[in-house]
């Protein structure tokens, strides 16, 4: 079963007047849910298909692809947790669809600028939210970054892990802590908290979101046409406008 938040975006009529394709099942990382919704409205609204969603951490939707959940396209934060599952995909449908980075958020209550990560260690910061760093992809990004600015440690004992890096953003958001390290699409997003510091490309972890079609998939064609569509510059322009880009 399904049990993370289920986003539907279905049309119901092609283009031509005639029944749409029927619908497929997508379970994205979850810090895709405003960007894949609007690619999927587009998508409907050009009489293409209806689209369900499934948003949730990485991690906990390979757990359910693993399970027998009924999923078409299996859209991961990171590359591992796609290779986890990796033999209950469509030889040959995997793709790197999309690329990220990392950012620093603070409420926005405290809003402040930040030269480098090592400005988390001042007292200002006690509570630092992350994804699980044991799961999550973000949080396990974010992890891997600090190990390499020498700074995982010190700051390990302050950090307060989330079960996804939404669950992250909603700390930083309520208050419950004092600044979060999260991707950059998702701060962009954010109505009460403020990017203090974007981790640069060449500084930070390779964030890439691999795409593969489910083999038991039930809608098949209709998922290869959709992740085609993914690709697709009309597609590429939506992903760009809320921060992504497209992983070349």
């Amino acid at each position: 079963m399904l049990r993370s938040a289920v986003a539907i975006v279905l049309l119901g009529l092609s283009a031509q007047g005639l029944p749409a394709p029927k619908p497929i099942t997508v379970s994205a990382a979850v810090s895709l849910t405003d960007a894949l919704t609007a690619v999927a409205e587009q998508y409907g609204r050009e009489g293409r298909g209806g689209v369900r969603f499934n948003f949730a951490a990485s991690n906990v939707l390979a757990r359910q692809i693993a399970a027998g959940a009924p999923v078409d396209v299996f859209i991961s934060a990171d590359e591992a947790q796609m290779d986890a599952v990796a033999a209950l995909m469509l030889e040959g449908s995997r793709v790197d669809l999309l690329r990220n980075q990392l950012a620093i958020v603070v409420p926005n209550d405290r809003p402040r600028m930040m030269t480098g990560p090592s400005e988390l260690t001042g007292p200002a910061f006690r509570r630092i939210a992350i994804g699980d760093p044991a799961a999550v992809p973000a949080g396990v990004y974010a992890k891997a970054w600090l190990e390499k600015e020498g700074l995982w440690q010190e700051l390990a004992p302050r950090m307060v892990p989330g079960g996804s890096v939404r669950a992250a953003l909603a700390a930083v958001e309520s208050g419950a802590a004092d600044a979060g390290v999260v991707y950059r699409t998702d701060a962009r997003v954010a109505l009460r908290a403020t990017v203090a510091y974007v981790v640069p490309a060449d500084r930070g972890p390779r964030i890439v979101y691999p795409a593969a079609i489910v083999r038991e998939a039930a809608a098949r064609d209709e998922a290869r046409r959709f992740l085609d569509y993914l690709r697709s510059a009309a597609a590429t322009r939506v992903f760009e406008r809320f921060g992504f880009s497209a992983s070349k």
